[in-house]
């Protein structure tokens, strides 16, 4: 499946309205029952995707502050920030943090769409161009999501998005590895059976380790929300092996999924 900015944006859009449609519907204790993420209720979720949003946004429309923002934030190595801004919306009627996150989401795409594709957007780690905003925005989107669906053991369906999660997972497996301190294993082969019967596929034909299976497994796996053991995906090779248990498609610090059977809805 190819992408560009505007396919990217809509499958943000479609991920997005997925999760509105499910949060919209709930009466308010629903907002404060506790996810599988812990010490993060329903309404910390949104928080978290809210605050991520208009971070975002700024970077978009005004580096210049979004830069301070990131250096206080490296100067002050302050690593619970983002939790804070999650919790801090949180605590927003959920009827005014559904509005926000709504707007936030919404300029963010509008943003996106109107953005030079070739030109480059500040963030705490590497600049990215706005497709590769849009598709991390997508990844991110796309796990808290899953925890809000098995808080209330909803099936999350295989859509879209698991297009841009597979794509964050396969470019995010270096940083991986990096961010334990360890050596990467070479060439991976990544094969994954997608929405509608199309094929993902990653890395060269001949190389000896491989990561064959579910689409949806694959974007369980490497946002740490199922551990390997629980989604329909091998790992063959030690390489392969290796990389699923370290897998970490989004920033921060080193994190470890759930082990085997700790998290399967």
């Amino acid at each position: 499946m190819g992408m560009d900015i505007v396919d990217a944006v809509q499958i943000l859009n479609e991920s997005s309205d997925l999760l509105d449609s499910t949060v919209a519907r709930l009466e308010g204790a629903d907002w404060l029952r506790s996810t599988p993420a812990e010490g993060w209720t329903v309404a910390d979720q949104i928080g978290h995707l809210t605050w991520t949003d208009e971070i975002s946004l700024q970077a978009l429309t005004d580096p210049v502050a979004f830069q301070r923002l990131a250096e206080e934030v490296a100067s002050a190595a302050d690593a619970g920030f983002v939790d804070r801004g999650a919790h801090e919306l949180a605590a927003l009627p959920a009827a005014d943090l559904l509005a926000r996150w709504r707007r936030a989401r919404r300029e963010l795409s509008e943003g996106l769409l109107a953005a030079d594709p070739g030109g480059k957007i500040p963030w705490f780690g590497p600049p990215m161009r706005p497709i590769t905003m849009a598709t991390a925005r997508t990844m991110e989107t796309w796990a808290h999501s899953l925890d809000v669906f098995d808080t209330f053991g909803i099936e999350f369906p295989e859509t879209s998005a698991l297009w841009a999660v597979a794509r964050i997972g396969v470019r995010t497996r270096d940083f991986a590895f990096r961010l334990r301190s360890l050596a990467a294993p070479g060439d991976v082969r990544v094969e994954l059976d997608m929405p509608g019967g199309e094929r993902f596929e990653d890395g060269p034909e001949d190389a000896p380790d491989r990561v064959v299976g579910s689409g949806w497994g694959f974007a369980a796996v490497v946002t740490q929300r199922r551990n390997l053991a629980d989604v329909d995906l091998a790992a063959v090779g030690d390489g392969a092996s290796t990389w699923m248990g370290v897998a970490q498609a989004f920033a921060g610090a080193p994190t470890a999924g759930p082990a085997p059977g700790e998290r399967l809805a």
